[in-house]
This record gives structure tokens, sequence and C-alpha cells, in this order.
């Protein structure tokens, strides 16, 4: 079968390889629908996890399947059974030697490690089952931010887990979501998700945006955004833009990788009393978000821009590096 490996920085080949063979604690995947994730884009930018790789390193772990094979040691699952990966727990795609890009997926050990697939529900589909990871990262964020109902949030950021932190908020019943991206298509998005209101930064500056949105407080004897929470998802240098407009108490949740150090006013920090707290993967949101998407009550339909026949790769990969054209971009290699 063919599968990508990323060779170098900006070098991504489709090599052939051979199927996978179960071992006696092992299961093999028929893999349905993977996502392509703004880390798969990053590792073939850099060339590998960190940087350069010194052999080729497989990617894709965004994804659903179904049990063709399993050990005779494996008791979780059975053959025929729909599942999504949860990659934290067997690295596909992060280092491990599978990457989900392929007709056919190994998971090593299941019987040692029973957390690294969850079943599906029977109303969920292949397709939805490669989004529970995004959205367990954005769940997992906004467990984080701690926001509620009546609460006003802004994202910065409407790529694929910004959408999702929109959907998880609105979800929750948090309606007064406000989004910033630079793509039109992005913004647009967001607003078929749920948000409240989407803007361009460029053309209208964030704190105008927000306090004709949100509302007005006093700080410091000037005018503040009344926004209660930030979602920090672009990975740009706006952290001390939200720093310096956020009022007293608010809550910043940073979800996005910050490829460069941040300079920031501590003095401001105090002074507002905020709190800023980071957000990393997924540690335990996966059975939460199932039980969201048991419920059928949320549409995930604009969050997916693009979808692709696992022959088209390549061709998937090139437009999920276009952001003023995509959101999540899946590539489908077992629906049935």
């Amino acid at each position: 079968m063919q599968v990508p490996f990323v060779c170098g920085p900006n070098d991504l080949r489709m090599f052939e390889v051979e199927a996978p063979m179960a071992g006696p604690r092992d299961v093999v995947l028929r893999v349905g629908s993977v996502g392509i994730c703004g880390s798969d884009l990053g590792f073939v930018a850099v060339g590998g996890m960190m940087g350069p790789t010194d052999k080729p390193f497989p990617i894709g772990h965004e994804l659903s399947g179904t049990v063709m094979v399993a050990g005779h040691e494996v008791t979780l699952v059975k053959a025929g059974d729909r599942v999504v990966v949860n990659p934290l727990v067997n690295m596909v795609g992060n280092g491990s030697p599978e990457g989900g890009f392929g007709e056919q997926l190994l998971i090593r050990d299941l019987a040692g490690r029973p957390e690294s697939l969850l079943v599906l529900p029977d109303n969920v589909s292949l397709d939805a089952g490669a989004l529970v990871e995004p959205l367990a990262v954005a769940t997992h964020g906004v467990n984080q931010l701690g926001a509620k109902p009546g609460d006003k949030v802004a994202i910065f950021g409407s790529g694929p887990i910004g959408l999702a932190s929109v959907v998880v908020l609105r979800h929750r019943g948090i309606e007064n979501v406000v989004v910033f991206d630079l793509s039109p298509f992005r913004r647009q998005q967001a607003i078929k998700l749920g948000a409240s209101a989407a803007f361009d930064p460029r053309e209208t500056p964030a704190a105008e945006a927000l306090m004709a949105e949100h509302g007005t407080v006093r700080l410091f004897g000037q005018p503040a955004p009344a926004t209660t929470h930030y979602i920090e998802a672009t990975g740009a240098p706006v952290i001390p833009d939200i720093i310096g407009m956020a009022q007293g108490g608010a809550i910043l949740c940073v979800l996005s990788l910050q490829k460069y150090p941040v300079s920031l006013n501590f003095g401001l920090v105090m002074a507002k009393e905020l709190r800023i707290v980071g957000s990393v993967g997924s540690p335990s949101e996966f059975v939460e978000v199932l039980a969201m998407l048991e419920t059928g009550a949320v549409d995930l339909a604009p969050l997916v821009s693009h979808r692709f026949e696992g022959a088209n790769f390549m061709e998937a990969f090139a437009m999920a590096s276009q952001p003023d054209k995509a959101a999540k971009v899946l590539v489908q290699y077992d629906l049935a």
C-alpha cells in the first residue's frame, strides 16, 4: 500500500509498504477517514518532529477505522468494530513507526494499552470519527478556559482547532463567541458553526470589534472590551495584544503552538489579575467528545471543507496547506 513519509524539510514522498500483520497483542485497522492536522503540515515544513529527520517519518494521527484483525490476547475490540484512534497513547503519526495515512494501520500492543482505541457509537460516522481528536483538543482547551453560559469569549484563529472550539463552546450553551481570522473562508465557516461574529483584525481592530460585540467596561479610566475569556489559536504573536486589551480578571487559554518566545508585560498581568493557562493535546477528553457526538445535536458539516480519496493524498495535502481555502481536510480510505 502507498503511505506518505516525511524525508526532509518540505520533502513529502509516497512509499510502497507491506500491509501490516497483527501479533497476539495487536490490532490491524482498515482505515476509514483521516484528517490532515496542522502538526502534519508543520512536520513536513521542518522535515520531522522537531527538525530534519534521520530516516523517513510517517504522519497522520486524526483517524477512524474498522477492526480487521485482533490478536488473540486482545479483548477490548473484535473484528468489525468501528473505532477512533487516540494518538497520545500509541503515538501514531507522532513518532511511532506507523502513520495514519494508508489503507491499513497496525495498532501495537492494544492488550497492554487498551485506551489506544475507543469504539464509535453506532450513530457516529467514520468521517465524524476522524474529527474526534481535534474536537478533543478543543474540548481540553475549553475545559482549561472554564467558560460557562453567559460568558463572552473571543477566539483568535479559526483554523480547525479554533473552529472546533466554536463547536464545543456553542454545544455548552455559550452564545457570545467572537472569532478573528485573516481568511474570509474560515470566518464564514466560524459563523456557520455558531460564532456570533467574525472579523478580520486587519480591517477592524480586535479591541474595537470586541467592544462593539461584547460591550465595554472601565479599566484604569479607559474603556475596555467586556470579554471575559480569550482563546489564542493562531500561533501568531497576538498574546501581548490580548493582555493589553483584556479586562480585569479575564482568562486566556493558549491553544496554539507558539513558534517563538513571547514577551509579556507582567505588570499588566498583575494589575489586571489576569489568568493565563496553556492547553496541550487531549489527556482525557475523547470520551467526552464521543458523548457529545452521540447526542446527534452537533452539526460538524462546516468544520470539513474538503474530502479526498486516499489515492489522491498529495492533492489533499496541497489543499490543506491553503488556509484561505480550507478548514479541515479529510482523506477517505474506506467508509463502507
